[in-house]
C-alpha cells in the first residue's frame, strides 16, 4: 500500500474513539485556535482576577501578620497609672507601685515614667508648650511580662490597690479584643472579596468555552460524524484553557508579587520618616514572608485549576446540546 493510502486510511478509521490523525496535522490544524481573540481576552479576564485575589490574599496576611505582633506586643506589658491625691505624695506613691510590681513573678522590667515623660504623652491631644503643672496628670509606670507568662492580674490588682488606693492597673485585655475582632473581620472581609473573584471567574470561563464551542461547531460536529467521542474533544478544550489559565495566573500572580516586593523597597526607604512610620504602624515593615509569596504561588495555580474544571463542565453541558 503506497503512504498516501496509509494516511487516508488512518484518517478514516472510525473503530477507535480518538481519530488517528497524523501529530503534523493536529499541531497545525488545532481544534482551539490558540491565539483567537477570545483567549487573549481570557488570559487577560484570568491575570486581573488573579492579580486582584493576590492582593486581597496578600494584604489578609499583612494584616494578620501585624495583628499578631501587636497583640504579642500588648499583651506583654501592663500599663500603671498613680493618680495624684491631695494630702499624699505622688512621688513615693509612684515607687511603692513600682516596688510593687517588681515583686511580681513573671515581671522582667518595671519603668516608672517621670512627670515630663507623663506629660509627654499628653501632647498628641493637648499640644504641646502648655502648662500641666495645675493639672492633675497621673503617673505612668509600665511592666514588662516574660513572654507565654499568665500573671494573676486580681492578685496583682489587689496588692497594688493595697500599697497606693489610687492606682489603676490595665491588661490591656480590652484592647486585645478589639484588635482580634479586627483581624477576623479583615480575614472573613478577604475571604468574601476571594470567593466573588473564583465566581467571577468561574462565569467569565463558562462564557468563554461556550463562546469557543460555537465557533468551532461545525469541527465539532464533523469530528463527532467520523466517530470522536465527547472525552476527546473535550480534553483539547480542557488543554487549551488550562494553558490559558496558567498564563493569566503566571501573569496576574507574577504582577501581584512584585507589586508587593516594590512596597516592601518603598517602605524600607521611607523607613524612620513620619510617613513610614505610619505605615509601619499600620502594616508593620510591609513585607510578605516566603510562606505569603508562596501563597500566592498556590493560588494563581488554583485559578488556573479552577479555569480548567469550570470549562470542562461548560464542554460536557454544551456537546449534549450539540449531539
Amino acid at each position: 500500500m503506497s503512504r498516501t493510502g496509509d494516511e487516508h486510511g488512518a484518517l478514516m478509521d472510525l473503530g477507535h474513539d480518538t481519530p488517528q490523525v497524523p501529530a503534523r496535522a493536529r499541531n497545525l490544524s488545532p481544534i482551539v485556535p490558540r491565539g483567537s481573540i477570545a483567549g487573549r481576552a481570557l488570559v487577560a479576564v484570568v491575570a486581573i482576577m488573579t492579580f486582584l485575589a493576590s492582593i486581597t490574599t496578600g494584604a489578609v496576611l499583612l494584616i494578620s501578620a501585624s495583628a499578631s505582633e501587636w497583640q504579642s506586643e500588648v499583651a506583654s506589658e501592663i500599663t500603671i497609672q498613680v493618680r495624684p491625691v491631695p494630702g499624699r505624695d505622688l512621688e513615693r506613691d509612684t515607687l511603692a507601685v513600682a516596688e510593687t510590681v517588681r515583686a511580681q513573678p513573671g515581671i522582667v522590667e518595671v519603668r516608672p515614667y517621670t512627670k515630663a515623660e507623663s506629660a509627654a504623652l499628653l501632647e498628641p491631644w493637648l499640644g504641646s508648650g502648655l502648662s500641666l503643672d495645675d493639672l492633675p496628670v497621673p503617673r505612668v509606670i509600665v511592666a514588662h511580662v516574660v513572654p507565654g507568662t499568665t500573671l494573676d492580674i486580681a492578685k496583682l490588682r489587689g496588692q497594688v490597690t493595697q500599697a497606693v488606693p489610687a492606682a489603676t492597673v490595665d491588661d490591656h485585655r480590652a484592647w486585645i479584643e478589639r484588635m482580634r475582632s479586627m483581624t477576623s473581620a479583615t480575614v472573613l472581609a478577604g475571604i468574601g472579596i476571594l470567593a466573588l473573584v473564583i465566581v467571577a471567574t468561574i462565569i467569565s470561563v463558562s462564557f468563554a468555552t461556550r463562546g469557543a464551542m460555537a465557533a468551532n461547531r461545525p469541527i465539532v460536529e464533523v469530528l463527532h460524524f467520523v466517530g470522536a467521542g465527547d472525552r476527546y474533544i473535550a480534553n483539547r478544550f480542557f488543554r487549551h484553557f488550562l494553558r490559558l489559565g496558567l498564563q493569566g495566573g503566571v501573569i496576574g500572580g507574577g504582577a501581584a508579587m512584585l507589586g508587593f516586593g516594590f512596597s516592601e523597597s518603598v517602605a524600607s526607604r521611607f523607613s524612620g520618616t513620619p510617613v513610614g512610620d505610619q505605615f509601619a504602624a499600620l502594616l508593620g515593615t510591609f513585607s510578605l514572608r516566603p510562606s505569603g509569596y508562596l501563597a500566592l504561588a498556590v493560588q494563581a495555580v488554583l485559578i488556573a485549576a479552577i479555569t480548567a474544571w469550570a470549562s470542562r463542565r461548560t464542554l460536557f453541558s454544551t456537546l449534549n446540546d450539540i449531539e
